[in-house]
């Protein structure tokens, strides 16, 4: 079985790390950017079973990012996490309205992040 792929987006290049070790570990094949727009054109090159962004990045935010990934109908269904220390309801809704499928908070727990990449590819959660 092939691995699943997961593209991830964050200005941090720790929190990009990290993200990637903790997916990595967990078997999947994780893809960085460095902001927004960087992770928008990784996306239009080739197929993720998931997208992770942080909202607060320069050039294009993470809101930018969920609306170009979902302007596409073919995108609808691809499950997009927001994961940043941002946890206002008004930041939420707002990236819930633009069609992300889950909130999760920095800092994360690897395994709290890895069965939530898995709950919303499809995947069993171990």
């Amino acid at each position: 079985m092939t691995a699943l792929s997961v593209l991830a987006i964050d200005d941090s290049r720790t929190m990009r790390m990290m993200v990637t070790a903790a997916l990595e570990n967990a078997g999947f094949d994780v893809v960085t950017a460095d902001d927004g727009v960087q992770g928008v054109e990784a996306f239009g090159q080739r197929r993720f079973d998931a997208v992770i962004t942080d909202i607060n990045m320069p050039n294009l935010d993470g809101f930018g990012v969920i609306e170009a990934i979902r302007s596409a109908p073919k995108n609808r269904r691809v499950p997009v996490l927001v994961l940043t220390t941002e946890s206002s309801d008004e930041f939420r809704n707002r990236a819930r309205s633009l069609g992300a499928t889950g909130w999760l908070v920095k800092p994360f727990e690897e395994a709290g992040l890895v069965n939530t990449v898995r709950i919303v590819t499809g995947q069993d959660v171990a």
